[in-house]
C-alpha cells in the first residue's frame, strides 16, 4: 500500500507539473491595506471578458494568493475584503504568462467600489526568459503573402528568416513548400526551434519543424521565447513558439475572406527577362465562434482555409543540340577524346604540376570521316541515342544567357549548345485546412476544450536544371488536444490532458 502511495503522489504530481509547458497563465500578487499590511482571507475573483467563467481565490495568512489555469484574455478582476472597500481592476492575460499583480485595498466602513481604470506594464518577476508576445491585433492586421503565420515570427527581436531544408522547398525528400518554418532565433539553426499549438507538441520530427502552419484566422496569439527560458520550454536549444487558437466566446463572431494575387497586374521583374509572369494566387476561407444553444456554458469555434498558387517558373537551362545528340560536337566549342585510347604520358614530368602541356596519361580526339570531335555512330549506345532523341527537350533559343530560377547566373558564350532552351513550366501548390474547437467552463472553475487541426497539401514543383523533370508533393499533417483543468480548490489545480500530432 505504501508503494502504491507513493507511485500515486508522484503521477499526480507529474500530471501538475505538465501544466507549466502550455498555454496557460497564472495570475499572482498579495493582498494589503494602506498601510502595506498583508490582508488575509481576502476574496479575489477573475471573470472572464469573453466566456463569463469564473475563478476565485482567498489569501493566505500573509496576504499571497495565486490562480492558475486561466486561458490568455480579458478579465475583471476583483477583490473583496472585509472592512475594505471593494476593488476592481481589468487585466490582459497573455500566453504562458506568470503576472504578479498586487492588491492595495481602502480602509472603508461604507460600501463603495475603487475602479483601477489602467494600470502599467506588468513586470516578469517569475523568470528570466526572453521574448515576445505576437497579440490578436497583430496577428489579425499584419500583411502576409500566403498567410503563413509562421512569418509574424519575425516581428520579434532575434528573428530573422534563414534557409535550408526547413523552408521546404530545398529536399525533394521533405518538399512541404507550405509548411515553411525556416526561421533562425536568437542565432540558432532553423532545426533546434520548437513549436506548440495549445501547449500539444506541433514539431515535426524529422527535420525538427512546424508539424502543422495555422490558418491566421484560427490563432489567438502566440509566444516567442528566444532565450533564457524556463525549464519546461526546454523541448529545443532554439527558439521556443508557444502558438494558441481561438475559442469561442458569448456572442457570435465571423469572418469570410479572399485575397487574390494576379500576374495581369504586375509588372516584368527582371529575372523575367520580358517573359511569361503568370501568376494566380487565391488564398480564402471563413471561421465562426460563439456560444452552443444559450447554455452560456459551451462555446465553439470553426476554420477553413484554402490556398490555390498556380505560377510560371522560367529558367534558361542547356540541353544537347540535335547534332551532338547524333555525337557531332565539332561545333561545340570543346574537345572530346577516346576514353579507350587513354595511355600514360612518355613525356610526363612528376617535378612539374599537371597541365594541359604536362599530363600524366594522353588520350586520342574523337574522329570520324576526318572531322575532329565527332563520336562514330556505332560507338554510341541505343539507350543514349533513344534517350537524347525523343526524350530530351529539343534547343528553342540561342544563347540567351540569364538567370536560373533561384537567380544564379547561367553558362555564358560556351558555344552553340550553351543557354539554348528556355524552360517555362507551371509551379502548382493547393491546400487545404481546417480547425474545430469547443470549450465547456463547469460552474466549480474546472475548464475543458477539444481542439482538432487538420492541413492537407499537393502541388507540383518544377525542378531547376532538369527540363521536364520535377517534385510532386502530397502532405497531410494533423494536431489535436482535449484539455481538462480540475480545480480541487483555491490552492489547487490540475491539468489533465490528452495531445497528438503527425504528418
Amino acid at each position: 500500500m505504501r508503494r502504491l502511495l507513493t507511485a500515486f503522489v508522484c503521477l499526480i504530481a507529474g500530471i501538475a507539473t505538465t501544466s507549466a509547458q502550455s498555454n496557460y497563465a497564472v495570475v499572482r500578487g498579495s493582498v494589503f491595506d494602506p498601510q502595506h499590511h498583508a490582508v488575509p482571507g481576502a476574496h479575489i475573483h477573475v471573470n472572464d471578458a469573453a466566456t463569463g467563467a469564473k475563478r476565485e481565490a482567498v489569501s493566505n495568512a500573509t496576504g499571497l494568493y495565486e490562480i492558475a489555469g486561466l486561458q490568455p484574455g480579458t478579465y475583471s478582476l476583483t477583490v473583496d475584503g472585509q472592512g475594505f472597500a471593494q476593488t476592481q481592476q481589468t487585466i490582459e492575460l497573455e500566453v504562458g504568462q506568470q503576472a504578479t499583480i498586487d492588491l492595495p485595498l481602502r480602509v472603508n466602513s461604507d460600501k463603495q467600489t475603487v475602479n483601477v481604470e489602467a494600470s502599467g506594464e506588468l513586470l516578469k518577476t517569475q523568470d528570466a526568459s526572453v521574448g515576445a508576445v505576437v497579440d490578436q491585433k497583430s496577428v489579425d492586421s499584419l500583411p502576409l503573402n500566403g498567410r503563413m503565420l509562421i512569418d509574424l515570427v519575425l516581428t520579434v527581436p532575434g528573428a530573422h528568416a534563414s534557409h535550408g531544408a526547413a523552408r521546404g522547398d530545398m529536399n525533394p525528400l521533405y518538399w512541404r513548400p507550405g509548411q515553411r518554418s525556416a526561421v533562425s532565433i536568437g542565432g540558432s539553426r532553423p532545426n533546434a526551434n520548437y513549436f506548440l499549438l495549445d501547449g500539444a507538441t506541433n514539431t515535426d520530427p524529422t527535420f525538427s519543424t512546424q508539424n502543422l502552419s495555422a490558418s491566421p484566422d484560427a490563432v489567438q496569439e502566440f509566444q516567442v521565447q528566444t532565450g533564457s527560458y524556463s525549464a519546461e520550454m526546454g523541448g529545443a536549444g532554439g527558439g521556443q513558439i508557444n502558438i494558441i487558437t481561438r475559442s469561442g466566446t458569448s456572442k457570435f463572431h465571423g469572418t469570410a475572406y479572399e485575397f487574390l494575387r494576379n500576374g495581369a497586374m504586375d509588372a516584368h521583374s527582371f529575372n523575367d527577362m520580358g517573359m511569361s509572369n503568370f501568376l494566380v494566387q487565391n488564398n480564402f476561407g471563413s471561421s465562426i465562434g460563439g456560444p452552443v444553444w444559450h447554455s452560456g456554458k459551451t462555446f465553439f469555434f470553426l476554420n477553413y482555409e484554402g490556398l490555390r498558387t498556380v505560377e510560371t517558373m522560367a529558367m534558361v537551362d542547356t540541353v544537347p543540340t540535335p547534332e551532338e545528340a547524333g555525337g557531332d560536337f565539332s561545333q561545340s566549342g570543346i574537345d572530346i577524346y577516346d576514353p579507350t585510347t587513354t595511355q600514360p604520358n612518355p613525356a610526363f614530368n612528376p617535378a612539374l604540376p599537371p597541365s594541359k602541356s604536362n599530363p600524366q596519361y594522353i588520350r586520342q580526339q574523337f574522329e570520324y570521316n576526318g572531322v575532329k570531335n565527332v563520336i562514330p555512330p556505332d560507338r554510341i549506345s541505343q539507350a543514349a541515342s533513344i534517350m537524347l532523341n525523343k526524350y530530351e527537350p529539343q534547343p528553342n533559343a540561342m544563347d540567351m544567357g540569364g538567370m536560373t530560377m533561384m537567380g544564379q547566373p547561367t553558362v555564358v558564350g560556351a558555344g552553340n549548345d550553351a543557354n539554348n532552351y528556355l524552360d517555362l513550366r507551371k509551379m502548382r501548390m493547393n491546400q487545404d485546412q481546417g480547425t474545430a474547437r469547443v470549450d465547456h467552463n463547469f460552474a466549480n472553475g474546472d475548464l475543458a476544450y477539444f481542439r482538432y487541426s487538420a492541413s492537407k497539401e499537393y502541388g507540383f514543383h518544377p525542378q531547376m536544371g532538369l527540363p521536364g523533370f520535377g517534385f510532386y508533393h502530397d502532405d497531410f499533417s494533423q494536431n489535436g488536444i482535449l484539455a481538462w483543468n480540475h480545480v480541487f480548490s483555491s490552492r489547487m489545480v490540475i491539468r489533465l490532458q490528452r495531445r497528438s500530432h503527425g504528418s
